[in-house]
C-alpha cells in the first residue's frame, strides 16, 4: 500500500470516529430509532413529570424551569440554547404559558418537534381579575405599541393551568404518548403501556380527590390564593376562586394599603377560614393580609411547579394528593 493510500484510509478512519462521537453527523445527538433514549425537553416540571412517567427509559428528559420555578417569570439561561439545539422533541404547554419559549427556540436553532400538550384539552377562559383595570390597561398598551400582542392576546383569553384538573393530565399524557411514538416507533409499544399505567393512576387520583373534597362544607368551598391558578381544578371540584389576591402574584408588585385594605374586607365578608400561598412566591405579603384578616394562612399549595425531589409535591400525583388534603383541612 503506498503512502497516499496509507493516509486515505487513516483519515477515513478518524473521520468516522469523530462522526461516531458527535452522533453521526445530521443527527444532532437527538437520539431516538437505533440511537439512544430520545432526547426531549420539557418546559417546566409538572409537564416533565407526566413526559417522564410516559417515556421511562427511552427517553433522555431535560426541565427547562426546575421544581418551585415561576414560569412566568423565567428567564432562559445560555445553556438553555445548548439543551433546545440537542433535543429531538420540545413539550410545551401552550396556551400562552411559556411566553419566552418562541425566542428562546428561535434563537438556539432547534429543529425538534414542538408538541402542545394542550392541543385537545377544552379550556377555560381566564378568570377577570378584581383590581385589574389597570392590567387591562397596560395590556392594552402593549398592543398599541406592537410588543408581543398576539401572545398576551393568547394568554388573555385561555387559563393555561390545565393540569389542576387530573382528567386534562390525561390529555396531555395522550398528547405525550402520541408524539414520542411517532419520533421513536420502535418503542411505541412500551410508550402506550405507560401510558395506560399512567393515566389508571391519574383516574384514581380523580376519585380520590371528589372524596376528599367531599368533606368539605359547602360554604367554605372558596379559593383565596395569590395566584389564579385553580380554575380548572375549581370547575372539576365545585369550587369558586376568588381572584383579589391575583394582585400578590409574582407577576405584580406588592398591593398598595388601600388595596390590601379591600382585600382584608373581602376576605372578612366571604367567611372563609384560610386563604393560601403557593410555592413559587414569597409568602410574606399573604402572612400579613391573613393576620389582618383574622384568617389561617394554609400551607403554600404547589400551583405551577411541583417541589424539590422527597417533597410533598416531588410528583404530580403527590402534588395533586397534597394540594387537595390541604385545602380540605384547612376549609373545615
Amino acid at each position: 500500500m503506498d503512502l497516499r493510500r496509507l493516509l486515505a484510509v487513516v483519515f477515513g478512519v478518524l473521520l468516522t470516529s469523530v462522526l461516531a462521537a458527535c452522533g453521526g453527523g445530521g443527527g444532532g445527538g437527538q437520539g431516538g430509532p437505533g440511537g439512544g433514549p430520545v432526547r426531549v425537553v420539557a418546559t417546566y416540571s409538572i409537564l416533565g413529570d407526566l413526559v417522564e412517567n410516559v417515556g421511562g427509559e427511552n427517553v433522555e428528559l431535560t426541565t427547562l424551569v426546575g421544581p418551585n420555578g415561576d414560569a412566568h417569570t423565567f428567564e432562559p439561561a445560555p445553556s438553555d440554547n445548548a439543551r433546545l439545539s440537542e433535543a429531538g422533541v420540545v413539550f410545551e404547554n401552550g396556551l400562552g404559558f411559556e411566553t419566552w419559549l418562541d425566542d428562546l427556540y428561535g434563537s438556539s436553532g432547534s429543529e425538534a418537534e414542538r408538541v402542545v400538550v394542550t392541543e385537545n384539552v377544552e379550556t377555560l377562559p381566564v378568570a377577570e381579575e378584581e383590581h385589574g383595570d389597570e392590567h387591562a390597561e397596560e395590556e392594552a398598551g402593549h398592543e398599541e405599541e406592537g410588543g408581543h400582542a398576539g401572545e398576551e392576546e393568547e394568554h388573555g383569553e385561555y387559563d393555561p393551568h390545565v393540569w389542576h384538573d387530573p382528567a386534562n393530565a390525561v390529555v396531555m399524557v395522550q398528547e405525550i404518548r402520541d408524539a414520542l411514538a411517532e419520533a421513536d416507533p420502535e418503542n411505541a409499544e412500551a410508550y402506550e403501556r405507560n401510558a395506560e399505567e399512567y393515566v389508571s393512576e391519574l383516574e384514581d387520583l380523580d376519585a380520590e380527590a371528589r372524596e376528599q373534597v367531599d368533606t368539605v362544607p359547602e360554604d367554605n368551598r372558596t379559593l383565596f390564593t395569590s395566584h389564579d391558578t385553580f380554575g380548572y381544578f375549581a370547575e372539576r371540584y365545585g369550587f369558586e376562586v376568588d381572584t383579589a389576591l391575583a394582585s400578590v402574584s409574582t407577576e405584580t408588585g406588592d398591593p398598595s394599603a388601600g388595596e390590601t385594605a379591600e382585600l382584608v374586607e373581602e376576605i372578612e365578608a366571604s367567611g372563609v377560614p384560610a386563604i393560601f400561598a403557593e410555592n413559587v412566591s414569597d409568602p410574606g405579603v399573604m402572612e400579613g393580609i391573613a393576620s389582618e384578616a383574622g384568617v389561617e394562612l394554609a400551607p403554600a399549595l404547589y400551583t405551577d411547579a411541583l417541589g424539590e425531589p422527597g417533597s410533598e409535591g416531588a410528583t404530580y400525583i403527590r402534588m395533586v394528593r397534597y394540594n387537595v388534603s390541604t385545602m380540605s383541612e384547612a376549609l373545615q
